[in-house]
């Protein structure tokens, strides 16, 4: 059956029973406190420190990592695939504010209640930007702090940009349904299917925060964080100036061959190899 035929939940049904070749419990859910939504997301188990998935912006990590996971160099691992609020099987409260801050309370909320003595952290574009908010607000227990491609400076990328400059309700009313008929459109059904199980509300509020940014910014708070960091980039993004840049700073930087900025799917085994050298050691 041609993708374009399946509905976004079968998309994702087909990238978790591909996953089932490793040890995988079914979709759990963390209840948020102070209100009925719930958190859900994947836990494949394994040894080592426990890795936790973050993904972008109109993405959902229950899509995205299941056949990261399945890659050698990641199989056996201890990972958790965790969809944020308003994106993928996690809840879509329309009381929540969907910014950056409250997205990575969030989930250091839910870090916390797993009683994890250290953690590794990956997080791609916005997910990564909500890393590194995680990271400082767990300190020293993130071991090892992954970026790939994430909003590093205030004002958003070119998506979250376009996304942001729609009024919030011309934006849900309409402009959301535009992105997915034009993504369909050029062939890109993958990210269609996320974008459809995602809220409009939360996609918008989001990028309008990675719009605004944050103050100390991202980018500062990446680089003064202990843990140890990477940041990764798809071949097909470069030439970029982060990469001579983070690499004077003390950042490890490594490079996905035969992919851009989408490569979770471009190249889910190239991925999990950085992720997996990323956080190899000490």
């Amino acid at each position: 059956m041609p993708l374009a035929a399946l509905e976004p939940s079968s998309l994702r049904l087909r990238a978790l029973i591909c996953a089932l070749f490793i040890p995988v419990f079914a979709m759990r859910s963390f209840a948020i406190q102070s209100s009925t939504a719930r958190l859900r997301y994947l836990q494949f188990d394994g040894g080592s420190t426990p890795l936790l998935m973050i993904h972008g912006l109109g993405c959902a990590s229950s899509f995205e990592y299941p056949h990261v996971a399945l890659a050698p160099t990641l199989r056996g691992r201890r990972l958790i695939v965790l969809d944020l609020l308003g994106f993928g099987y996690s809840d879509r409260p329309d009381d929540f504010s969907y910014r950056i801050h409250d997205h990575a309370l969030q989930v250091f909320s839910f870090i916390e209640a797993q009683n994890f003595e250290r953690i590794d952290i990956y997080g791609h574009s916005m997910g990564g930007t909500v890393a590194i908010e995680t990271a400082d607000l767990l300190g020293s227990k993130v071991k090892h702090l992954v970026l790939s491609e994430a909003n590093l400076d205030n004002g958003g990328g070119t998506f979250s940009r376009a996304i942001a400059a729609f009024k919030e309700a011309d934006y849900v009313n309409g402009g959301h349904d535009a992105y997915l008929t034009e993504a369909e459109r050029v062939g890109n059904r993958e990210w269609a299917a996320m974008m459809r199980a995602s809220s409009a509300l939360a996609v918008h509020r989001s990028a309008t925060s990675l719009v605004e940014g944050s103050s100390p910014d991202w980018r500062s708070r990446f680089l003064k964080h202990p843990s140890r960091r990477t940041f990764i980039f798809g071949e097909r993004s470069l030439p970029d100036a982060d990469v001579p840049f983070l690499s004077s700073s003390g950042i490890s930087v490594r490079i996905v061959a035969a992919a851009g900025h989408s490569m979770a799917t471009e190249n889910p085994e190239g991925l999990a190899k950085a992720i997996a050298e990323a956080t190899a050691g000490a």
